[in-house]
């Protein structure tokens, strides 16, 4: 059944985020609205940008509509943010997903490769060449793509498009790192397994019709396609989100340019 939004959690301790300005993207739902809502709740003000606004508004949180898509949504949400804010000090890329066919390549025209490269790459390379500017000025900011352990792990049979967008988004990141962190901004990467959000919970539910079994049988389908998850059970948006709320903090000021993996152990290393 369907997830609601996460209510706004209580801050654990001290990351040393009160008064930062914080832009997430993709973060009505899922996982961007569990990480809208940490930030918030450590006194970050956080500007959550997605398609359409959320019917319930947690309150601390700023909402914007806008399609981070296309160059013009980018812009638009630049423009917000330094009306609103004056500026960014963390940008955190969650947004991104996958709507392309099963049926592997051969079902993989170029409208569906493009719109997988818009969504899950250009929009994070479109809104960090408007956001970093600000940051390179002021000499410091923090900027945050979600990836997927599916560039290391793809699924022919279905996320062959998505996984090559997150590999580039991953590579771009580095890359980027490398060019400005030593001018004070930190460029980081976290790559998510599976994790329980609305989309997951529909999707183990229709599987969960087709093979005649409960949500419970759904998600362990969904598990054997991924080879296992050792943990046993998807991560929850929340966990992504504190581990995110860390990253971005200043008491991870000396990881910088690297990929944490946050998947119960699916990908397996030799």
């Amino acid at each position: 059944m369907p997830l609601d939004l996460p209510p706004m959690p209580q801050a654990r301790f001290d990351l040393g985020l009160a008064g930062r300005r914080v832009l997430v993207t993709g973060g009505t739902r899922g996982t961007g609205a569990a990480v809208a809502a940490a930030l918030a709740a450590q006194g970050a003000r956080v500007l959550a940008v997605a398609r359409s606004l959320p019917g319930m508004q947690p309150a601390g949180l700023h909402y914007l509509a806008a399609d981070a898509t296309t160059a013009a949504g980018c812009a638009a949400i630049a423009t917000a943010a330094r009306e609103q804010f004056g500026g960014i000090d963390i940008l955190v890329n969650v947004l991104g997903g996958s709507s392309a066919p099963p049926g592997g390549f051969a079902a993989l025209d170029d409208d569906i490769w493009q719109r997988e490269l818009d969504l899950n790459l250009m929009a994070a390379v479109r809104l960090d060449r408007t956001i970093l500017p600000g940051m390179l000025a002021q000499g410091a900011g923090v900027i945050l793509h979600v990836t997927s352990i599916q560039h290391v792990l793809p699924l022919p049979q279905s996320t062959t498009a998505y996984a090559a967008a997150k590999a580039a988004l991953s590579t771009y990141s580095k890359s980027l790192s490398k060019e400005v962190t030593p001018k004070g901004v930190r460029v980081l990467r976290v790559s998510p397994g599976w994790i329980e959000t609305e989309a997951a919970v529909g999707l183990a539910e229709r599987l969960a019709a087709e093979a005649g079994t409960d949500y419970e049988g759904g998600k362990q389908l969904i598990m054997q396609a991924l080879g296992g998850i050792p943990l046993g059970r998807p991560a929850r948006p929340q966990e992504v989100a504190d581990l995110i709320a860390f990253l971005v903090s200043p008491l991870a000021a000396a990881i910088t340019g690297t990929e944490i993996t946050i998947d119960g152990g699916t990908v397996p290393t030799a």
